[in-house]
């Protein structure tokens, strides 16, 4: 029987509900405890796969591929297990399932209402959640902040599942701000109070409550915590800002969150050496030798969580490359020829994103044509493998026309073009090309030396590809094929035969980059980059 462990958040959004939740689900697995991840998110979206990365950062894409939340990336780097559709659950589908179904007359006739058939929905995610991965611990974070509208339902929902599954197996946590005020010189516990009094006024009294913060608390302001919101004296847990995101499990622990949710719901389990095998890679990552600076240039760089995995990724690269990554962000709309030196100028290595239509696409190309002529170390994903793809036909090929149909309708050397089976498609949420796939790699080439293997398998997320009518002529040109879908068919990625590292891959290889393991490509990527 599963255990259920719930996090909700306070004050304001933007707490670290989803570090919290990820960081507990690491030290639970370190206890030997099988634990899986889901994010339910208020909002009215089916899934965030047509939001624009401004409002909600980065679209996150599962092997079985569900576009999800970005928090969903937090998890898998955290907790270094792979989810699936059944971890990330919106308003949005909750209606749009519910509404289906009573258009097939699936209620038999019943007035639907929020409760009990949304609540219903919402509860059948999370059991199904459970059920499908077998796990002993489910961490369920609810988006928002406790008072949203939107959000009641599925504080009803959890609520209720506590009813059913019985107290002793789910545990509340509620993250919330205390804010330090140098006026007075203290921090204050009132507005953690409020949200405490909002959530229980919904039926859920928090067994724990973590705290946001920059500085540490004092002890007063945590029994004060304790006193007035009616939990025990332990169960208020301290989370302070971090330099490095990955000390957040360890600082959790020494802080005792393992050991009172174990505790609270009656788990057992002793710490493994996992735990010191964390605090080692800690440890190398406050000691790094080396520096190098990766520009990331890209059309989304107003906020920098649109390339969270990304950034990630660079970092992890680092890690394994004893290098601290710093990133430039360099926004591909306003690069241009005369300005180009100074943006990219101090870049060890050039990284060119993912991103949808033709703003900014020209500042790319001249990032992917400026690395290949001076051999600055260069990885394009998804856009930026098609950006290297045009860049080569342009200037190398001679096609000085050429382009993507996705940018050019009407472009004579579309060398991207749509896929085939995306031709007739008009909707636009979930019709990508989706998920994991695999991809022969070719013996010989930088992608073989990268992953040491003849077949792998990554995530993908677009609807144009590699035109294969010019796909003679850009290898005869130089532009080797170093990756395509095992049939041959589908150009996967792409290297200049003549540089030492100018790549570009069609998927996403940030999703699966932890930060105890680099991906293969992120850690080459680094390595040519410190060189």
């Amino acid at each position: 029987m599963a255990k259920y462990v719930f996090v909700t958040g306070g004050v304001v959004s933007g707490l670290g509900k989803g570090i919290t939740a990820a960081s507990l689900g690491r030290l639970l697995k370190m206890r030997g405890l099988k634990v899986a991840s889901q994010k339910l998110d208020p909002y009215m979206n089916v899934d965030p796969g047509t939001m624009s990365p401004f409002q909600h950062g980065e679209v996150f894409v599962t092997d079985d591929g569900a576009e999800t939340d970005l928090d969903l990336g937090h998890y898998e780097r955290f907790i270094d297990e792979n989810l699936t559709h059944y971890s990330n659950l919106t308003s949005g589908k909750v209606y749009w399932n519910v509404l289906n179904r009573e258009r097939k007359g699936e209620y038999l006739g019943q007035t639907v209402q929020v409760i009990p058939h949304i609540t219903d929905e919402i509860k059948h995610f999370i059991y199904m959640g459970a059920k499908k991965t077998e796990a002993d611990v489910m961490m369920i974070e609810i988006g928002g902040t406790i008072g949203d509208i939107e959000g009641q339902p599925f504080i009803e929902a959890i609520r209720q599942i506590s009813l059913e599954q019985g107290q002793e197996n789910c545990l509340f946590i509620h993250v919330t701000l205390v804010p330090y005020l140098s006026g007075s010189d203290e921090h204050k516990s009132k507005p953690t109070q409020h949200s405490v009094k909002e959530l229980q006024a919904m039926g859920i009294h928090p067994d724990i409550i973590v705290t946001r913060s920059d500085l540490p608390l004092e002890q007063s302001i945590k029994d004060k915590i304790a006193l007035f919101c009616n939990v025990k004296k332990d169960c208020v847990i301290e989370n302070n800002t971090l330099d490095c995101l990955y000390e957040a499990p360890l600082m959790l622990h020494r802080h005792g969150l393992d050991m009172v949710a174990c505790r609270e719901l009656g788990l057992e389990g002793e710490m493994t050496s996992g735990l010191a095998a964390w605090e080692d890679m800690v440890r190398r990552i406050h000691n790094l030798s080396g520096h190098t600076r990766i520009a990331i240039v890209g059309k989304y760089v107003g906020l920098h969580d649109s390339y969270l995995s990304v950034r990630e990724a660079l970092y992890h690269g680092g890690y394994e490359n004893d290098t601290e990554v710093e990133v430039l962000w360099v926004d591909s709309e306003f690069l241009t020829r005369e300005n180009i030196e100074d943006q990219l100028g101090q870049a060890d290595g050039i990284l060119v994103p993912g991103g949808f239509g033709d703003r900014g696409i020209e500042g790319m190309i001249l990032a992917c044509q400026y690395a290949r002529e001076r051999d600055i170390p260069y990885l394009g994903i998804c856009l930026g493998m098609q950006v290297s793809v045009i860049e080569y036909a342009r200037n190398v090929l001679g096609l000085t026309d050429a382009n993507s149909r996705e940018f050019a309708e009407t472009g004579k050397h579309c060398v991207i073009d749509l896929m085939e089976d995306q031709l007739a498609v008009i909707r636009k949420g979930g019709t990508m090309r989706l998920g994991a796939y695999p991809c022969k790699v070719y013996p010989g080439t930088l992608l073989e030396r990268a992953y040491g293997e003849a077949e792998i398998s990554e995530r993908h997320r677009h609807r144009f590809e590699y035109n294969n009518a010019y796909r003679d002529q850009l290898v005869e040109a130089g532009l080797c094929v170093c990756g395509t879908s095992p049939d041959g068919e589908l150009v996967e990625a792409v290297e200049v035969s003549a540089n030492r590292c100018h790549i570009g891959v069609q998927f996403h290889p940030e999703f699966k980059s932890r930060p105890d393991k680099a991906h293969p490509l992120f850690r080459e990527f680094i390595k040519e980059a410190r060189k």
